[in-house]
């Protein structure tokens, strides 16, 4: 049943618009329900902040070390808000009426008194079908992997690819294909059909491995949007959001990209012809990475030729030069590659602290 609940804890969703990038998308993180609120010093509320506002600034190329305020509009924004004594039957209408699922109440000197929640707001179903590319040996998680596929490694007491399962089934996602070549008959022992977790599984076996991409050419019956992904991620993203931002920009292909920041270990000298301009000392170095997630829509799978390994990045490059649209998702959420036991050590410890769907 629809209804409204009230924030437990305020004040970890206020921030202040000097804050970095970073600092608002950890405490975006930390409230763990997808907002924080902007305030003066006074405490009067600027405007709301989502990760997809986050996104948009990354995209529009701001590192998360800018202040807010620099790659986002702080001044003259306008959030849908209500007086703190606003019914609970109207708040819920405001936020029905305006497709929100948040409200911040507030105090008559514009102060926010609370932020009303609603537990439902209906929503279109995903029209898509998902592909976990779980085929790969794992090599460089050896030992764990000599006798157990990647994806099927414990990750807080279940396989990783059972969580990625349960995160596609509660966005709506039932249609899920598994491409192996690994000890199949581990996999599909686990999962078998699918039903046990709410999906209907369809398994494509790899005989010798075909890419990322190539293996997408034994899926029958595309007649809708491919959510693409590789098996050894751990993340908690929001694909709804992730087909909004793909439909709104009328993309043939959205790759989910992930700031990567590394910091050059000298000072690094900036020259021309031998002229020296500049010095900058033991500089960050922001770039986008490959986050492993892709959707695509039907009419790509003709781009991908018949036979051989293809990798997603060949169709990628394919698809600029036949002039198709190709857009970069930024993944705010939590995510992490278990590429190395590094990694895998770290996922064990990440994952009793993050929040992941209902």
């Amino acid at each position: 049943m629809t209804g409204v609940q009230l924030t437990q804890n305020l004040n970890v969703l206020l921030i202040q618009s000097c804050v970095t990038l970073r600092d608002a998308m950890a405490t975006i993180d930390t409230g763990g329900i997808g907002i924080a609120l902007v305030v003066e010093e006074n405490g009067r509320l600027i405007r709301t902040l989502t990760d997809g506002d986050l996104r948009r600034a990354i995209l529009g190329g701001h590192a998360l070390d800018s202040q807010l305020h620099t790659a986002i509009r702080t001044t003259g924004a306008r959030a849908i808000t209500a007086p703190f004594d606003t019914p609970r039957v109207e708040q819920l209408s405001i936020m029905l009426s305006a497709q929100v699922r948040h409200l911040p109440l507030l105090h008559p000197d514009g102060t926010v008194a609370d932020l009303a929640c609603a537990d439902h707001v209906p929503e279109d179903m995903l029209e898509l079908q998902a592909v976990i590319m779980a085929g790969g040996f794992g090599t460089r998680l050896r030992p764990l992997t000599d006798d157990t596929p990647k994806p099927m490694l414990s990750v807080g007491g279940k396989p990783l690819m059972e969580r990625t399962i349960e995160s596609l089934q509660k966005a709506g996602i039932h249609r899920i294909n598994v491409t192996t070549h690994f000890m199949p008959e581990k996999i599909i022992k686990h999962f078998g059909g699918g039903q046990r977790f709410g999906v209907e599984l369809n398994y494509v076996s790899e005989e010798q491995p075909l890419g990322t991409a190539g293996a997408l050419r034994l899926i029958n019956e595309v007649d809708e949007p491919l959510l693409v992904m590789n098996g050894d991620i751990l993340t908690n993203i929001d694909f709804r959001s992730l087909m909004k931002f793909h439909r709104e920009h009328k993309a043939k292909l959205t790759v989910a990209v992930r700031q990567y920041e590394m910091q050059v270990p000298y000072g690094v000298v900036e020259a021309k012809d031998g002229v020296v301009s500049g010095l900058k000392e033991k500089p960050r170095v922001t770039f986008l990475v490959n986050a492993g997630i892709y959707l695509l829509e039907p009419s790509v799978l003709k781009h991908i030729p018949d036979a051989g390994r293809y990798d997603m990045t060949d169709l990628i490059s394919r698809l600029l030069e036949a002039g198709e649209t190709v857009v970069g998702y930024p993944v705010m959420e939590y995510w992490l590659d278990i590429g190395k036991h590094d990694d895998f050590q770290k996922a064990q410890e990440d994952v009793s602290r993050v929040r992941w769907a209902a």
